[in-house]
């Protein structure tokens, strides 16, 4: 190919290039930002139009994140030995169900920033929520399908195994958090104290999921001399 030729070809940024760099990186920010939304005492600190604020900013973390890592997820499905047709990959519907809950979520955490009555929390923030962490749960769960697929379904010395497992309590807590937000009749949420711990635990869960199996992990463990046997 000629110098000129190749010179008209459109260039890629490499910041529209989706890399598991930036999917960690995406998850690691939205998690911190609704960590520090429902820190003990700090939430209290920063009122509910504070932690809402943390909260929606935080969402498109992870929507960018659920994107990327939705790319990143391969094909569909792939065809099977056991009979005609084809399989839905557990990783794809893993990446699919979590990056559908990453909407959700940018609709209750927006919807929070102007729910002033009863109704527009309940359907507009609480709902979309509770989606959202259904949606994660059953992500959490075809992760450890796709794991177990791949590789073993326990796998203790591996960082991938404990990224899925850690990434699982993640799923459970904001589960927990979205039962204990649930809105009463009277506006109140059945109980604010498991609306938050739950969110907070969840949050440093994705947090840590991702840093785990951050790409500059395997840089660096392989610029180092190691000092450990396990693979």
């Amino acid at each position: 190919m000629s110098t000129a030729a190749a010179s008209t070809r459109p260039r890629r940024s490499p910041l529209l290039i989706p890399t598991l760099t930036k999917q960690c990186w995406g998850f690691m920010i939205g998690s911190a930002f609704f960590a520090l939304a429902t820190t003990p005492g700090l939430s209290e600190t920063l009122g509910s139009t504070g932690a809402n604020l943390l909260c929606f900013i935080g969402a498109w973390f992870f929507t960018a994140a659920g994107l990327i890592q939705l790319f990143l997820s391969g094909a569909i499905s792939v065809a099977v030995d056991y009979g005609p047709g084809r399989m839905v990959r557990a990783e794809w519907l893993a990446a699919a169900t979590q990056s559908f809950g990453t909407i959700l979520f940018n609709v209750s955490t927006t919807s929070a920033l102007y729910a002033r009555s009863v109704a527009a929390q309940d359907e507009w923030v609480w709902n979309p929520d509770a989606g959202g962490s259904v949606a994660f749960l059953v992500s959490g769960v075809f992760v450890l399908v796709a794991y177990a697929h791949a590789a073993k379904g326990w796998d203790p010395r591996s960082r991938g195994w404990w990224s899925g497992v850690i990434n699982f309590i993640g799923c459970v807590a904001f589960g927990i958090s979205a039962v204990g937000a649930f809105v009463l009749p009277n506006g109140d949420a059945v109980n604010s104290t498991i609306a938050s711990v739950g969110t907070f635990i969840g949050a440093l869960s994705f947090l840590f999921a991702s840093l785990i199996v951050l790409p500059a992990w395997d840089r660096k463990s392989k610029a180092a001399p190691s000092t450990s046997s396990a693979a």
